[in-house]
């Protein structure tokens, strides 16, 4: 149910700068039990208890299951474009921003399953103004790669070029659903993970096994990401 309080999401808790660790605490708890159950399906009661926080201290933090919901995924898009923006600042290479986006999102991610099996699941669980406010930073994210893809097909100036939404929309489509398969402690290194997923994307799964690949630099995340906490700025 919607809060008798009308949400403004540009005043939201999730805001860095105003962030604690019992908040943290509530919200990826609520992202691993949204994940497993569904929103749906989720109570308030079923996050005090996973969370050892009363239903009073949950309403102190937010005024709906909805509002977390809302908090979970306007902070997964806004750090992952926040990161993003700025690891691909200054670039003019076309292919090197594409392999960027593509580290960022998979290193991020795979960093935080839940929580991206709550973004895939649930983009349309949410209404009124916290729905737009969710949707204009993943506009804000997919027009990114749409401008990236753009800039690769306009330097290789292909005869039949591939329409940009298909690519666009297909190259989330690769990375969004790892949620269902890749395990972040199994074999397969982020990094190298990473490294396929772009091969695949531009060679293709035949033309990417022959002698002719593009050596990419190496992924540049290092280390496991927190959706929840700022990081610092990463090396190019």
């Amino acid at each position: 149910m919607h809060s008798s309080r009308k949400s403004d999401p540009s005043q939201s808790k999730m805001d860095p700068s105003r962030y604690d660790q019992k908040l943290e605490h509530i919200l990826r708890t609520s992202a691993r039990i949204f994940a497993e159950k569904s929103y749906h399906s989720t109570s308030m009661r079923d996050i005090s208890r996973a969370t050892g926080v009363s239903l009073a201290g949950l309403y102190h933090y937010c005024k709906s299951k909805e509002e977390l919901l809302f908090l979970i995924q306007d902070h997964c898009f806004g750090r992952v474009l926040e990161r993003l923006e700025e690891r691909i600042k200054g670039l003019d290479d076309p292919f090197e921003k594409l392999h960027i986006f593509i580290d960022n999102h998979l290193s991020f991610f795979a960093a935080n399953m839940a929580e991206m099996k709550v973004l895939s699941h649930e983009a349309e669980s949410l209404a009124g103004d916290l729905h737009k406010h969710v949707s204009t930073k993943k506009e804000r994210y997919a027009k990114l790669a749409r401008k990236i893809l753009r800039e690769i097909q306009e330097r290789q100036k292909t005869a039949t070029p591939i329409d940009l939404t298909v690519a666009t929309y297909a190259l989330f489509g690769m990375m969004n659903w790892i949620y269902n398969w890749y395990n972040p402690r199994g074999k397969i290194r982020v990094t190298h993970l990473v490294d396929n997923v772009a091969q695949l994307f531009l060679n293709g799964f035949v033309n990417g096994t022959s002698d002719q690949t593009i050596d990419w630099p190496r992924s540049l995340a290092t280390k496991p990401v927190s959706v929840w906490q700022a990081q610092p700025n990463q090396p190019r």
